[in-house]
């Protein structure tokens, strides 16, 4: 008999059913024993009235891994309108240790240190899966939309010769007697590969060593990157990641119509705008109140944006263009006219800081010039810049961090409650 999973039991009424998942709770009464199966689809109920079966079951513990055969029945109050009746049991573990805590629980009320000390088993609870499920869905939207506009997935290397942007927040390691570094991101590679394919994504871990030790801030997290050539500017990449954003938001609707993911979560799906309301640098300062020097928004200026944008254009999104050409990486387009400032952005969303993006030089003497004036020798990036000399396009793009996407649909207060095993400045296990 082929295994059923539990949310297609109502295509098998009246049939044998043969279903394996994890033992998610028991409630004994006199004369019969409820049992709660949970498997990746969902809870399913088990009505158990054999005495030699409920015996069995008394010496299985919460997660102990059973297979369950019986009838499926139909009870409009057991989950899903359908029950099985006249199991038989069989222990596909041993029996479960005791849990730290009660995933059975309709809630985890538990302390972060808890939570994130035991992942591998707090994670199996219906709400923190959930909370990656609307991480897988995202993941599926940001790939399905780029794949339909003629990028290409790519893959590239974590370990690099030299850092991405600065020497300041790279993880130094030694690769085989010789320095290098876990790789902040896949900047220098993806804009390369723009002279190969045009347009390129990828979705993988990147490395910052900055010591931070705040709500919003990880030393790995999964960036979303697309880069893409043959652009007019910056407004270009923008209109692109508006449609990314818009398809992840087609995949979390399309899961909270087929699941409860969403709704277990509590994540409130956003409304993409047709446009997302854009704000140069210089008059987010003005709104916010904040002196016009300042070379960079606080997290309290990107709170304060998210509430404007909200109120004046009913946008959860909000894009800030133009950030000081002091405060982004060398191969940063300028603005034209004004080289105080770059053809780059961030876009806010819910108040936090969720992508940076922006269009990029793509003249080797540029390259040279911008490296030349930050006091970095342009020999060092030489293996980089050989694509510049032989002709690249007018390119940008842009990286989304996942984490900090999903800690804002589901109104997280700390990212590392969307995080599967965090590291940061404390954490390296589990």
């Amino acid at each position: 008999m082929k295994r059923t999973l539990n949310t297609t039991l109502a295509e098998h009424l009246g049939e044998p059913v043969q279903l394996e998942g994890w033992i998610h709770r028991r409630r004994r009464l006199a004369a019969v024993t409820f049992l709660i199966l949970r498997d990746r689809s969902g809870l399913s109920q088990v009505v158990v009235s054999d005495e030699a079966t409920r015996a069995a079951l008394d010496a299985l513990p919460e997660e102990t891994v059973v297979r369950i055969t019986g009838t499926a029945t139909a009870n409009a109050k057991a989950p899903g309108g359908v029950e099985i009746t006249g199991p038989t049991l069989t222990a596909l573990s041993a029996p479960a240790a005791t849990t730290p805590v009660e995933l059975w629980r309709p809630h985890l009320d538990v302390g972060l240190p808890t939570l994130l000390d035991h992942a591998p088993l707090t994670w199996r609870h219906r709400e923190r899966r959930a909370l990656w499920e609307l991480a897988a869905a995202s993941l599926r939207g940001f790939r399905t939309t780029l794949d339909a506009a003629g990028f290409t997935e790519v893959a590239t290397p974590k370990f690099t010769a030299t850092a991405t942007e600065s020497g300041a927040n790279v993880f130094a390691v030694d690769y085989f007697g010789r320095p290098a570094y876990l790789a902040q991101s896949p900047q220098l590679f993806k804009q390369v590969l723009v002279g190969v394919f045009e347009r390129v994504y990828e979705t993988g871990p990147v490395f910052r060593a900055e010591p931070h030790d705040t709500v919003r801030h990880l030393a790995q997290y999964t960036s979303l990157d697309a880069e893409l050539g043959f652009i007019a500017d910056h407004r270009d990449v923008l209109a692109v990641l508006r449609e990314v954003l818009a398809g992840m938001v087609a995949e979390l609707n399309a899961l909270a119509e087929h699941g409860d993911a969403v709704d277990l979560a509590g994540a409130q799906v956003p409304v993409v705008p047709e446009q997302i309301p854009v704000v140069h640098f210089q008059d987010a300062l003005r709104l916010v109140g904040a002196e016009s020097d300042e070379p960079d928004l606080a997290p309290e200026h990107e709170r304060q944006l998210s509430r404007w944008a909200l109120h004046e254009h009913g946008s959860d999104f909000l894009a800030v263009e133009g950030y000081p050409a002091a405060k982004r990486p060398f191969y940063t387009h300028p603005q034209p006219g004004d080289a105080r400032w770059t053809n780059s952005f961030d876009v806010l969303f819910r108040g936090l800081e969720l992508v940076t993006g922006g269009q990029r030089l793509h003249e080797h003497a540029d390259y040279v010039a911008a490296l030349s004036a930050r006091g970095q020798d342009p020999g060092d990036y030489g293996a980089y810049l050989q694509a510049f000399a032989h002709g690249m396009p007018p390119h940008g793009g842009f990286a989304l961090g996942l984490e900090r996407w999903v800690a804002r649909l589901a109104g997280l207060d700390n990212v590392r409650r969307s995080t599967l095993f965090p590291r940061d400045v404390h954490r390296l296990s589990p």
